[in-house]
């Protein structure tokens, strides 16, 4: 195995909106990832029951796959006070605490006049209950991305491919191009103090379409990855296998 290197890490607290960088996270054996997809817009009714969280498909909610509109909106999410910040087109910025059912309905009513027709709602902000998340795949609760197979998708592309349009937790660079392929589930790779369990590919959708600096959708992922590589898959999910601290410029090595 190469010599990877924790490149950066991410949380998107907001199902579909602003990837956040952090410098370090602690990992919970058995877990999803810290402060991410916490929350989620949904777009009418999505049938999700909290007191019974069961998981529901993306589709049901304000995401990319479904409307580039979404990433005009620049997001920030303070943890500690629980305020959710929001800045437009116009560079005018909002807050609404999502602790309470008031700051939630303010977002959930600012939202639909943002979005207009895109997401005809009605629509409701939900949190998520104890250790559930609001993620793409029921039980990928860790996403990996290595950076040198996004640098191959560049090139086969034509053009710069941003690792943001994936939306993934860990980015690694120092690996070779696709060499997580060579992966098996339930192989155990070593980061900082955190092991992780190898669980599956990450399957591609519209969302990564989607210009991260909120320009609509102005490239399609899917179709060229499948022409270029014959492939839909980039980046995979893993299971947190062992509790602890990683923090950005740890080694990725196999346990």
């Amino acid at each position: 195995m190469s010599a990877g290197r924790l490149a950066a890490i991410y949380r998107h607290p907001v199902k579909g909106f602003t990837p956040e960088a952090v410098d370090a996270v602690t990992l919970t054996e058995g877990e999803g990832f810290p402060a991410d997809r916490v929350y989620a817009i949904e777009n009418g009714p999505s049938g999700f029951d909290p007191d019974a969280p069961e998981h529901v498909s993306k589709m049901k909610f304000t995401v990319l796959a479904r409307s580039a509109v979404v990433s005009k909106l620049q997001t920030r999410f303070d943890e500690a006070s629980g305020q959710f910040h929001i800045t437009d087109e116009a560079g005018e910025t909002r807050a609404f605490s999502l602790g309470d059912a008031a700051g939630r309905d303010g977002l959930a009513d600012y939202l639909a006049s943002s979005f207009g027709e895109a997401f005809p709602g009605p629509l409701k902000v939900l949190e998520a209950p104890g250790a559930f998340r609001f993620s793409d795949h029921h039980l990928g609760h860790v996403s990996l991305l290595n950076l040198a197979s996004v640098d191959a998708v560049s090139q086969a592309f034509g053009r710069e491919v941003e690792a943001s349009r994936f939306r993934m937790n860990l980015v690694f660079d120092g690996l070779s191009a696709w060499e997580e392929d060579e992966w098996a589930e339930g192989d155990i790779l070593k980061l900082g103090e955190a092991k992780l369990r190898v669980f599956k590919p990450t399957v591609r959708c519209k969302a990564t379409h989607a210009s991260p600096d909120g320009q609509g959708y102005d490239l399609d992922t899917v179709p060229l990855l499948h022409k270029h590589f014959g492939r839909d898959t980039l980046g995979l999910y893993a299971h947190v296998a062992k509790t602890g601290i990683v923090r950005v410029g740890d080694r990725l090595e196999r346990a």
